[in-house]
């Protein structure tokens, strides 16, 4: 099959991005099963696998999808009717219905939660590429736990995880944000128990994840998937986090502990009894990113015999404001 995958962004990223890490990922798989890739990405993107188109904002999609293509996988929604055979993988939460459209028919989304909170029933799970991590060492000794997340984000909530590991007397090393924030409490920037590590990738982020005891990730919003947790868990690290969004789909009591309660995290943290070797077992069972393709696949035939995915276009169900626990402010 000649599969186009589409979105407006540059290809490889190195720190931050989960939606081009798993089309990467996607793309990478596709072609080790047998089929032919295009990207359609940012003009400054390198594949050594696949082909590279430039993406042109000045033209129509339908314009830019080769006449050779099969089917089109899109990672953002289209503005026009497709020509192809398509789907488009939504990764991220929609705002309310009321101040947006609603999404193309043939969208998927990235877990049953996230699904359902856009009233469909159409996801596939995020899938790791394993390859990229190297060879975890499971039995090394564990110093800490980490936070890993754009940690100026609000909605991941480094204050909160910070609260945790102070309060359980653990050091927390922190990817994905710098010490210098001016908008950081003061009390973090001279803290001994918090290392930041700024935005990091490949073997020192894997590094430092594989010395950790686990993640802490208290987030405060419906989080759609969360590809940390699955990063955590395949380098050994149980999950400590609360009860939003996909969570209770991910994490289960032999690889972490849910809870909106700081008191309950940080009582579940200091009594940790966890398997890194089961941890890691869990994602190579479930959150592959081999097992992520070949559900793919499965969608790619529907939409190739003329089914739609969804009975009708999916659409926003709730906001942010909605599942904020006041127990886990900043």
């Amino acid at each position: 099959m000649r599969i186009l995958i589409a979105h407006q962004t540059k290809i490889p990223v190195i720190t931050y991005g989960g939606t081009e890490r798993i089309m990467w990922w996607l793309g990478k798989e596709l072609v080790r099963l047998g089929h032919q890739v295009t990207y359609l990405v940012n003009r400054v993107s390198t594949c050594p696998f696949a082909k590279i188109l430039e993406y042109n904002h000045t033209k129509t999609l339908n314009d830019q999808i080769p006449e050779e293509i099969n089917l089109v996988h899109l990672f953002f929604q289209p503005r026009e009717e497709i020509n192809k055979p398509y789907l488009v993988t939504n990764q991220g939460n929609v705002p309310n219905q009321d101040k947006f459209k609603p999404l193309d028919q043939n969208t998927i989304f990235v877990s049953k939660n996230h699904a359902r909170r856009h009233k469909s029933e159409c996801f596939v799970y995020n899938g790791i590429d394993t390859e990229e991590y190297g060879n975890s060492q499971l039995d090394v000794n564990r110093d800490y736990f980490h936070f890993l997340a754009k940690a100026n984000w609000r909605a991941k909530n480094l204050n909160g995880a910070i609260k945790i590991a102070r309060n359980a007397g653990e050091q927390i090393h922190v990817i994905g944000g710098s010490r210098i924030n001016t908008k950081r409490r003061a009390t973090h920037l001279f803290d001994n128990q918090i290392k930041f590590h700024g935005m990091v990738a490949g073997q020192l982020k894997n590094d430092i994840l594989n010395h950790s005891k686990g993640l802490i990730f208290p987030v405060l919003w419906n989080e759609p998937f969360g590809i940390a947790m699955i990063e955590s868990l395949y380098l050994g690290c149980p999950v400590f986090g609360t009860t939003h969004g996909s969570l209770p789909e991910i994490v289960n009591r032999e690889v972490g502990f849910l809870s909106n309660s700081e008191s309950e995290l940080t009582t579940a943290i200091l009594e940790l009894e966890y398997s890194p070797e089961t941890c890691q077992t869990y994602v190579m069972k479930n959150f592959t990113s081999e097992l992520m393709t070949r559900r793919y696949l499965e969608l790619y035939e529907q939409v190739l015999s003329g089914q739609k995915l969804n009975d009708k276009p999916p659409s926003a169900m709730s906001t942010f404001k909605e599942i904020t626990p006041a127990t886990l402010l900043p």
